[in-house]
């Protein structure tokens, strides 16, 4: 089996490297968290003293970061991956980013013969924990057919989207859906409340009727129709209003670069802004609607 670093061991990243040990791999983990590190030595992984050591030490690199300012200095900084990982190595970045700086790391790993993807993922932690993840894969058919095994081990569906950085740009349309559509779930069960109509029984009729879609069915942002979704939790996160802010953001970063009208994408990122800015940035994203029933008309 093969030796895979894995850098950024988060609440996403953590679980990921230990599907990868449970499928035989042996990891390297790397994180700012020794908390976090530990867990996977405890796993049956390994330690690795910085980003140069586990570059040359890995066969398959992956790595999961906040953003892609942290994506180029880890890829492309003096003492960083592409300078010092092994000469075929394949190379797997499945952090959400801007479209213009996957495609900057992939540039520079090709010119090293270096094999490389963006894979950033959807269904969230507990898709990470059971192994369920969709990947949405920009790359080279080469890369994405030496990358694939071990996206198998972390995930149930691998789509190959295209050229680099087209996983990321399935992502953020992805999520640009998605937080359109929590908020018009949202609304719809708001105005429901005001009109009299209970949660239930909306639920019951557009579940099987032409507003059904994942934020009604699965995501359900109102308790009791869906036991597990977070509103039944207090909305504690499984999916932050905040990084769906941030994917909104991308979005519409994206949208200007390439002359793109996204105006109810727009919308979604103004209403989650004043969501996060209201202190509700660790919430769950579906937590939109307590913010939605407060606010004024």
């Amino acid at each position: 089996m093969a030796s895979v670093g894995f850098i950024g061991l988060g609440n996403m990243g953590l679980p990921m490297a230990q599907n990868l040990i449970k499928a035989g791999h042996r990891v390297i983990g790397l994180d700012v968290s020794a908390a976090a590190v530990g867990k996977v030595k405890d796993a049956g992984g390994d330690a690795a003293a910085d980003v140069a050591d586990l570059a040359r030490r890995s066969d398959v690199i992956v790595t999961m970061l906040p953003s892609g300012k942290e994506v180029r200095e880890v890829y492309l900084g003096a003492a960083g991956i592409v300078a010092h990982a092994k000469a075929g190595a394949v190379l797997i970045d499945s952090s959400t980013i801007d479209v213009e700086s996957a495609r900057a790391v992939a540039k520079a790993a090709h010119e090293k013969g270096l094999l490389m993807v963006d894979a950033p993922v959807s269904g969230g932690v507990g898709g990470a924990q059971a192994g369920t993840l969709t990947f949405m894969v920009g790359g080279t058919d080469d890369a994405f057919a030496k990358a694939k095994p071990f996206l198998d081990a972390m995930g149930k569906t691998i789509v190959h989207a295209g050229g680099a950085g087209n996983g990321q740009a399935a992502k953020i349309c992805n999520n640009m859906i998605l937080g359109v559509s929590m908020i018009a779930v949202s609304e719809a069960f708001v105005l429901a409340e005001k009109l009299g109509l209970d949660a239930q029984k909306l639920f019951d009729i557009s579940s099987k009727s032409s507003g059904q879609c994942w934020s009604m069915t699965t995501y359900c942002p109102v308790p009791g129709p869906v036991p597990t979704s977070p509103a039944n939790r207090d909305y504690q996160a499984g999916f932050t209003a905040a990084m769906m802010l941030k994917d909104l953001r991308l979005a519409q970063e994206a949208a200007g670069s390439a002359g793109a009208s996204t105006p109810l994408g727009a919308q979604a990122g103004s209403i989650y802004q004043r969501f996060v800015d209201s202190g509700e940035a660790g919430r769950d994203f579906s937590g939109i609607i307590r913010f939605l029933r407060n606010s004024p008309r």
